[in-house]
């Protein structure tokens, strides 16, 4: 498909860029050390590529903040608001200018499209040919999050002769057009492994062709993983297709890891949102509670200690946990205006690559897949549970540790305690230990893994949301306030409510999606497509 970008698309003004492409790709390779001597084609792809890549984990503060703090890091677990917003995700009522942000921020979509259209140009300018499949696997890892998060989406006819009004994609449409595109991408770059791309168009692999194969495997594993209870038989062909080790294999190593390398020179946009007003966003007591209990030796990279001590002793809480890293229940209903800053904050360096996909995640996709739905994932559940947790531990810098972590067959998590008394919640989480049982039933499996799956992918807070609406785990404290009176506060919103934009923009187009497409009225809690667990 060409993309085609004349117009305004969904409501969002396009920044629309020229550049000359005269066919002067090697300029950038032959000189790739010497960023004076680029081409303006050189440029233009630099630009270009720099621009795709900031659409899977904005490089916009104000962007970032809404769907990966705000929205995915609350509504996945990780995290809680720390500045007193009344109105949001967690608490089920946020605003339109909230929730519209993943369908009609221009840092999203319209980025996304009006830079794929310069990179095809200059593709088919110069011959090159990597540059375009790699561009449409980061298409695929970015609209993903977009899907995940509404479901019926506009993809296949964005940019269509400059289409203004975009039609809808039911989301099961859009998923089996991803795995094409995935497939389509992987056979231009295993025909060109030995080609190069410039790491200052490619900040993630520094032009491995490789390990872009490898990349593509792993997502469309992961996307395999989400469709395994609404496509089952699709799941397990396109789940055992990304691993097998004909297709370029997927990534086993923390080396190989799927991270944009963006911030040497300025600071990671998640950790200028977290620290606005004094960190608008601090862990949850679901992640410091897990950790806890678990005697989790990632905390310190993890969590910043809280303020909760007597002299140079941390203070307890009743049942003997340790202040030292504390956090705030989701969606709380009582604020103070003093409290919030002696809770724990987030560590998040600010040269901290913004991550997509790691080994650790990979690993606990594949014991699941074998764990759980019995595919063909190359080995067996126990070996990947496993070293899906030695890869974290290694990646966060404590790897001596994971060994009596993979064999703690007693710890469980902690009990929450606030110790302010403003939000407090009596409830157990599950005893769900450590260490692998054979004997366990494939629920019980699954909700291991995925509990462990979850403390290793800490950051990425919509993939922990997608994984909670898919399987039910891990548990989740229930939100100390819902403003909501559609949403079950023991699982919470499945989705976000389309933008009120496409409603007086793109009404045909919308109701058709939410009539023929959504599978139920336009609000937080009809579930998506492959949400659709037997019993949950």
């Amino acid at each position: 498909m060409k993309y085609t970008f004349n117009k305004v698309m969904l409501g969002c003004g396009l920044l629309m860029a020229t550049a000359a492409c005269t066919g002067d790709y090697m300029d950038i390779n032959g000189k790739q050390s010497e960023p004076d001597n680029l081409s303006a084609d050189g440029f233009a792809l630099v630009s270009s590529m720099t621009n795709i890549f900031s659409t899977v984990a904005p490089s916009d503060v104000n962007c970032t903040q809404f769907v990966d703090c705000l929205l995915g890091g609350t509504l996945g677990g990780y995290f809680s608001d720390g500045a007193p917003f009344m109105n949001s995700y967690v608490r089920n009522n946020a605003p339109d200018n909230w929730t519209s942000v993943f369908l009609s921020d221009s840092k999203i979509i319209a980025t996304l499209y009006t830079n794929l259209a310069m990179v095809e140009g200059f593709c088919e300018s110069s011959g090159e040919v990597v540059p375009m499949a790699v561009a449409n696997i980061v298409k695929v890892a970015a609209m993903d999050r977009v899907t995940d998060c509404y479901g019926p989406i506009p993809y296949s006819a964005i940019g269509f002769e400059g289409a203004v009004k975009t039609p809808y994609d039911s989301q099961e449409a859009v998923y089996n057009k991803f795995f094409e595109e995935l497939a389509a991408s992987r056979k231009v770059l295993l025909d060109n492994l030995t080609a190069q791309m410039s790491p200052l168009v490619d900040k993630v692999y520094g032009g491995d062709v490789a390990n872009w194969v490898r990349f593509c495997n792993s997502l469309q594993l992961r996307l395999a993983m989400r469709i395994s209870y609404a496509n089952p038989a699709l799941a397990k062909q396109m789940a055992e297709d990304a691993v097998n080790p004909a297709n370029g294999g997927v990534i086993e190593t923390n080396s190989q890891n799927a991270t944009w390398k963006a911030y040497t020179t300025s600071t990671n946009s998640m950790r200028t949102a977290i620290l606005y007003n004094s960190q608008d966003s601090r862990p949850s007591a679901e992640i410091a509670c897990y950790m806890n209990g678990y005697k989790d030796a990632r905390r310190p990279a993890y969590l910043i200690a809280s303020s909760y001590k007597d002299g140079d002793s941390w203070q307890q809480s009743p049942t003997g946990v340790s202040l030292e890293y504390v956090g705030i229940r989701r969606g709380w209903e009582s604020f103070n205006t003093t409290w919030s800053v002696k809770f724990s904050g987030i560590n998040l360096p600010g040269n901290t690559p913004a991550l997509w996909q790691n080994a650790s995640e990979v690993c606990f996709l594949r014991a699941e897949g074998a764990a759980v739905f019995g595919w063909d994932m190359g080995g067996s559940a126990e070996s990947f549970y496993n070293e899906g947790i030695r890869l974290s531990f290694e990646d966060y810098g404590v790897g001596e540790a994971a060994e009596a972590y993979i064999n703690d067959a007693t710890s469980t998590p902690a009990q929450f305690y606030d110790p302010e008394s403003l939000n407090p919640w009596n409830g157990v989480i599950p005893a769900v230990t450590i260490k692998w049982d054979e004997s366990l039933t494939a629920e019980q499996k699954q909700q291991k893994i995925i509990t462990q799956k979850w403390i290793a992918n800490w950051k990425l807070g919509n993939e922990a949301w997608a994984d909670y609406r898919r399987t039910g785990y891990p548990f989740l404290i229930p939100v100390a306030y819902n403003g909501s009176n559609v949403v079950d506060v023991n699982r919470g919103p499945q989705r976000q409510p389309y933008p009120a934009s496409e409603y007086t923009d793109n009404l045909v187009n919308v109701q058709k999606a939410v009539s023929e497409y959504l599978g139920g009225p336009d609000n937080l809690a009809t579930p998506l497509w492959w949400a659709c667990k037997p019993g949950l």
